[in-house]
């Protein structure tokens, strides 16, 4: 559905005109689509009664129009800003462009959603070499002045001129340097103005033309230079990572303002605060700021801030507004807010509000204590948090029991722990990223065009910068960790190494950061798995209050399932018993059943599999208790059980080289001379053997190894498939071999009987994967009846049992009416049956084509991992609706991987899905999104083109 707004339009020399701009008296603070989120903050705020300096908003139409007419502003859109201009010349007293007392503004972008340090901002815009000297004697004081000067040049001519700011930083860095000091508010009054020649020069030699000077064509060239930052590369990747798309954003907003200065003296300052701590979600006032300094001195980390608590001891008026500002905001948006100020000699200016980005804690906490605090109600909290949150909050930390040293500490700025790569570039990352390599980003600061490489990278080290730092809040806006202000690394980018004392960090160095600690690690550190918060478990309860679709578990051991339980699950969806066979002791029994010559042999084998198999049921039937437990019977195709040909050769080749040795010598064989021969060095796995050969001297034994090896090798090729997806599996080998599917249903169902001993209400479900036809399906019927008629004469118990089938073959979709007269559940395999409704082979497709499907539209999303609604999800709504009209109490489930992913979820909830069942870690992703999923109501439009 695409968000709709009305279009302004006033009447100038009695023509119709759309209006272009609003003064932040007038602006309406609820329209984010036309205002964006910056100015709409300011319109509301200013309307509310918090000062915010004088200024006025260009609507985001003006930037789609800009964009629409070849990079031109809209015809009459500069006199609007003329005009508005006058309004904040009015407020203030002061002139735009004027020698004596002049008015300066911040040109700052924003789009309907918050995208930090994606687009672009001027400070100081109005500065020439006239109006810096009026500013200079309107405030007494030439360094400050010229300070600003500085800045401004450096800004405009890197985002309205396009020149490299490098460039900037090095000669600012030699002055600093030449005048020993570190800060750059150190520097005096005459380096400044030095610093601004020599800026001027640069912009002269690279654009062959004098730093404009006219106020007014700064004005223009800023505001043209905010509306292309639109599509530039980092605010593009941002909005396709994020999936930000134009019925969401489209165009941002210009925000002009009248300038305030953090950097006036020891009276002033800046900052950058949250109304909670957006890593714990405490309910404290939580930020940074520095005295005497402007905006972006705090973001970019080129000087480390002050935690805001200090600034009750320096200016504890202001500390004390700000609190009152704190809670104004959080009443009146019932959000945690992300805010800017500027102190001006004593006064407060608030320069901005947003919506905090928040770490997964942050998130969940809040929601809870909102609610506490009667902010929000329990269906607000819950379909506050997304569920990508929760996911977030399943990534390891640290274990606390690793006895590593860390190399460095720098400021714990994005919760998480992560190992990779040492990458010094972010370009570079990026690559790396798409070759599936782990990296962390290591840079002395990032900075907005960075951000390809934060989206490669596992996590990201900065050597400057605080909390609220550019790299902690894009981190922690995409849920990964991040250490910052590690200022002991010293990091060399363009060489690519960093320095710690002794210590050097070079490129493809595997680190490990503690975005929780702020520790830094070389190589890997043990970490442990994810645990739930009271508050999660809180929040989880109140989304179970909400939803109705059931969340189950995928497992395939009894540890699995216990995880589940502790995450909340309502059952198992789907226990793959084959997984319980590729345990070492049993690896070996289940390749003797296989490789059987008779089907005495193959029994003998069974016979050992089947108290394994019960000893598993009975555990896994105790953890879930009173649940609905799901097993599948052996789906994967028998050779997938079986050594490797490849192995096989390599053993047997060597045998015989064993036995054209031992032939060669004349006296019984000398170990000496074996061992010369080299074979313990090229086969260390037949060391045994070699030397029970050598000690019995029995050429007998050699000769029977060899043939068992050869016999081998003719067993696996008779169980060798041209397409194993499409092959012998599934019910196909429970009818080829109905002992192994016997022994299953025997050990589910006496295990069944041992639990319900113990006073448990055990709920076994038995289900058929690969189903086409009814037949296959009543055959499998047939023995589980009987095999339950069987143990219920021997023990006298029967154990209440339900019978289904899986639904992951088209013709399965199809025939769904006949299966269901036998089925009494069914649950869809999305997995196989999204490769057969493609004819994909998923291996295949994602590591050969489906990337640049995806990169260049054919396919929106990766269907393996995102449900096909279109294709996948016709196929299952034919499914729901034949299998209801045969048996309308039928129990309809999903056990996919798509089972667990938010948008699949929306879908299974409009479809009349009964329940999802996904692994044990997504099952607090579920139950969330299944809530929202409710909360949201809409139906997922089911009959796509």
């Amino acid at each position: 559905m695409f968000i709709t707004y009305k279009i302004h339009r006033f009447r100038k020399g009695g023509i119709n005109m759309t209006k272009f701009v609003y003064l932040f008296t007038e602006g309406d603070g609820t329209n984010k689509r036309l205002l964006g989120g910056k100015g709409a903050g300011l319109c509301d705020m200013t309307q509310i009664g918090l000062p915010v300096p004088p200024g006025f908003v260009i609507t985001t139409e003006a930037c789609l129009e800009y964009s629409k007419n070849g990079n031109k502003l809209p015809e009459g859109l500069l006199d609007e800003v003329k005009e508005n201009i006058k309004v904040c010349e009015e407020l203030t007293g002061k002139r735009f462009g004027d020698v004596e007392n002049p008015l300066l503004v911040s040109v700052r972008s924003g789009a309907a959603v918050s995208m930090p340090g994606m687009m672009d901002t001027i400070l100081n815009l109005g500065l020439n070499d006239a109006t810096v000297q009026g500013l200079a004697d309107a405030t007494g004081d030439e360094r400050f002045a010229y300070d600003a000067y500085r800045r401004f040049i450096a800004l405009f001519c890197n985002i309205a001129l396009g020149l490299d700011e490098k460039e900037f930083y090095d000669i600012l860095d030699d002055y600093k340097k030449k005048k020993g000091v570190q800060y750059d508010h150190e520097l005096d009054v005459e380096s400044l103005k030095s610093l601004v020649k020599d800026y001027k020069e640069i912009c002269r030699r690279e654009t062959k033309a004098d730093f404009p000077s006219d106020v007014f064509k700064q004005l223009e060239l800023a505001i043209k230079a905010v509306f292309e930052s639109w599509n530039g590369r980092r605010a593009i990747d941002y909005r396709r990572e994020f999936n930000i798309t134009e019925d969401i954003a489209n165009g941002t907003a210009v925000n002009i303002c009248t300038m305030v200065f953090g950097n006036m003296g020891n009276t002033s300052a800046t900052g950058v605060l949250f109304t909670r701590d957006p890593s714990t979600g405490e309910n404290v006032l939580y930020g940074e700021y520095l005295l005497n300094a402007q905006g972006e001195d705090v973001v970019a980390g080129v000087r480390t801030p002050k935690p805001i608590i200090e600034l009750k001891k320096e200016m504890p008026a202001m500390y004390d507004e700000l609190l009152k500002v704190r809670k104004i905001l959080e009443e009146r948006y019932s959000e945690v807010q992300d805010f800017e100020f500027t102190i001006e000699k004593g006064k407060l200016y608030i320069l901005q509000t947003r919506n905090g980005k928040l770490g997964p804690n942050a998130w969940v906490r809040t929601s809870v204590d909102m609610v506490k605090e009667g902010l929000l109600t329990k269906e607000e909290a819950v379909h506050r948090v997304k569920p990508d949150v929760i996911e977030q909050l399943m990534h390891r930390r640290i274990d606390p029991n690793d006895t590593s040293t860390p190399v460095a500490k720098g400021i714990a700025a994005s919760p998480g722990a992560a190992t990779g790569r040492a990458i010094f570039d972010a370009d570079e990352a990026d690559k790396r990223g798409k070759l599936a390599q782990k990296v962390i980003l290591v840079r002395t600061e990032t900075k907005p065009e960075d951000i390809h490489g934060f989206f490669a990278a596992q996590g990201i080290l900065t050597s400057r910068g605080g909390k609220t730092s550019h790299a902690a809040v894009v981190a922690r806006a995409m849920g990964k960790p991040c250490v910052c202000g590690a200022e002991e690394i010293l990091i060399d980018e363009e060489a690519g190494f960093a320095r710690i004392g002794d210590v050097t960090i070079r490129q493809d160095d595997i680190i490990t950061i503690d975005g929780s600690g702020g520790n830094v690690f070389l190589g890997e550190v043990d970490m442990i798995e994810p645990d739930i918060s009271d508050e999660l478990f809180t929040l989880l309860n109140w989304a179970d209050e909400i939803r109705k679709l059931g969340v189950r578990t995928n497992i395939d051991t009894p540890e699995d399932a216990a995880l589940a339980v502790k995450f909340g699950c309502e059952g198992v969806g789907l226990c793959r018993t084959e997984r319980m066979f590729n345990l070492p002791e049993r690896l070996p029994v289940i390749q003797q059943m296989i490789m059987a010559e008779t089907e005495d042999e193959r029994k003998s084998a069974i016979n050992k599999l089947l108290p394994m198999q019960r000893e598993d049921f009975i555990a896994i039937f105790r953890v879930m208790r009173d649940l609905p437990v799901t097993i599948r019977l052996l789906d994967p195709p028998l050779h997938e059980f079986l050594p490797r040909t490849e192995d096989i050769e390599r053993e047997l080749q060597m045998l015989l080289e064993l036995k054209a040795v031992l032939n060669k010598l004349e006296a019984a064989p000398n170990l000496t001379k074996v061992l010369d021969y080299r074979l313990f060095e090229y086969l260390p796995q037949i060391q045994e053997i070699i030397c029970d050969v050598i000690k019995l001297e029995d050429k007998e034994l050699l000769d029977m190894l060899i043939s068992s090896k050869e016999h081998a090798l003719e067993k696996i090729a008779a169980f060798s498939e041209v397409n194993p997806m499409l092959g012998h599996r599934g019910v196909r080998i429970g009818i080829t071999y109905p002992e192994i599917y016997e022994m299953q249903i025997r050990a589910i169902l006496e295990a069944a009987v041992e639990v319900a001993k113990e006073g448990l209400e055990v709920s076994p479900e038995i289900m058929v994967p690969q189903v086409c036809t009814a037949q296959e399906l009543k055959w499998v019927h047939d023995i589980v009846e009987r095999v339950a008629s069987e143990i219920e004469g021997a023990r006298g118990v029967r154990v209440a049992y339900k019978f289904g089938t899986m639904i992951e073959v088209v013709r399965a979709c199809m025939r769904a009416g006949r299966l269901a007269e036998v089925a009494s559940f069914f649950s869809f395999g999305t997995n196989d049956l999204t490769q057969a409704t493609f004819s994909f082979s998923r291996e295949d497709a994602e590591s050969k084509f489906l990337p640049l499907y995806n990169e260049r539209g054919i396919l929106q999303d990766n269907p393996f991992e995102i449900l096909d609604v279109r294709g996948v999800g016709r196929l299952m709504l034919v499914t729901i609706e034949w299998a209801r009209k045969t048996r309308p109490d039928i129990k309809i489930g999903v056990c996919g991987e798509q089972a667990g992913e938010p948008r699949s979820i929306k879908f299974c909830n409009s479809a009349g899905i009964d329940y999802v069942s996904c692994s044990p870690y997504r099952v607090p992703i579920a139950r969330l999104a299944a809530a929202h999923a409710e909360i949201e109501g809409d139906k997922f439009d089911l009959l796509y083109r």
